[in-house]
């Protein structure tokens, strides 16, 4: 089958950064869909992982979302069967989307939406499941809870903040202010639907005192540690801090002093560590599902850049790493 991806970490301007190459078709485990992929989309994880790992045995196919169809499933598979549509986010320490087929275990599977196509719908898992997992894991807030607080959302352009922002005012009762520094980030927060917009280019401290609100949730999905301080300054006493990024060293000392909680969110923990509860990912990825087909959840795609080739995924590879993306950018699966 056709593939790509990386023969060796660096720079997404190396000579042959992305490669296309042919590999052996994959044959599903007990729990393992085989689909035949035909949408992907692009995340920072993509980026980190081809400029910073090195491939073992050859080259490492990238690409973590997807949407497609189960062309095989293994004998133990018991929610799916051949041609039913679905998608994903995947599991880091496996091969990825950017393939014609992938396996993929089902317990971290979702029905596709049906109002959406296979690149659109390639664009929601995992930053939905991301977003998810924070709001409700790691920051700890009920379905339905939250009424009297504020969750901060710094990075609210991104494909996480975008889908946080949404899940945060559809199942919670808390209030929402994101950060966005440019007009064109600015309107697509407003339209997540975010109360309070601050510039993360400003002293969030002070951005915040000007608002005369103090959250008591924060989600640093960007630039933690140029954040980190003001955050301990702005954060109500006994507030809940969710990191994404990778930041150097934090110093969480000053934290004592507000009896503050500092977590990390990484939703391929599951998958990777196969914990007792990875179907959780399966029952919200349908949950998503059917929030996006009611229209509940907005869509977060903002750029459908064709057809998966090397010269396109190098291109989008360098603007994720821009700094400048906005939502999320996907394609259409490889040879369609």
């Amino acid at each position: 089958m056709q593939a790509i991806g990386y023969a060796a970490a660096g720079p997404i301007d190396a000579d042959d950064a992305l490669i296309a190459f042919e590999t052996a078709r994959p044959t599903p485990g007990p729990r393992d869909l085989l689909v035949e992929v035909r949408g992907v989309s692009v995340n920072p994880v993509d980026t980190k992982v081809r400029a910073g790992i090195e491939p073992e045995n050859g080259p490492r196919i990238l690409g973590f979302d997807g949407a497609g169809v189960v062309a095989e499933a293994g004998a133990e598979v018991t929610w799916f069967r051949p041609g039913d549509q679905v998608f994903y986010a995947g599991d880091i320490s496996r091969p990825g989307t950017n393939a014609e087929f992938h396996l993929v275990d089902e317990r971290i599977v979702g029905r596709m939406p049906t109002s959406m196509d296979f690149a659109d719908a390639a664009g929601m898992p995992l930053t939905c499941i991301t977003a998810w997992e924070l709001l409700f894991d790691t920051l700890g807030v009920a379905e339905g809870g939250g009424k009297g607080d504020t969750l901060l959302v710094i990075g609210g352009a991104g494909g996480v903040g975008s889908v946080l922002i949404q899940l945060a005012k559809r199942l919670t009762k808390l209030k929402v202010i994101a950060t966005a520094s440019r007009p064109d980030t600015v309107a697509w927060v407003e339209t997540m639907g975010a109360d309070h917009i601050v510039n993360h280019r400003k002293p969030l401290d002070g951005e915040l005192s000007t608002l005369g609100i103090a959250p008591r949730y924060v989600a640093c999905l960007t630039h933690t540690a140029d954040h980190f301080d003001a955050v301990a300054e702005l954060i109500k006493p006994r507030g809940r801090i969710a990191v994404i990024d990778d930041p150097p060293a934090l110093e969480i000392k000053p934290l004592k002093k507000k009896a503050l909680s500092v977590g990390w969110e990484y939703m391929f923990a599951r998958p990777v560590f196969q914990t007792a509860d990875m179907h959780v990912q399966h029952d919200l990825l349908n949950r998503v599902a059917a929030m996006l087909d009611d229209g509940s959840l907005l869509p977060t795609v903002y750029e459908h850049a064709g057809a998966l080739t090397v010269d396109a995924l190098t291109e989008a590879h360098a603007f994720q790493e821009s700094g400048r993306a906005i939502g999320k950018t996907v394609f259409d699966g490889l040879g369609r």
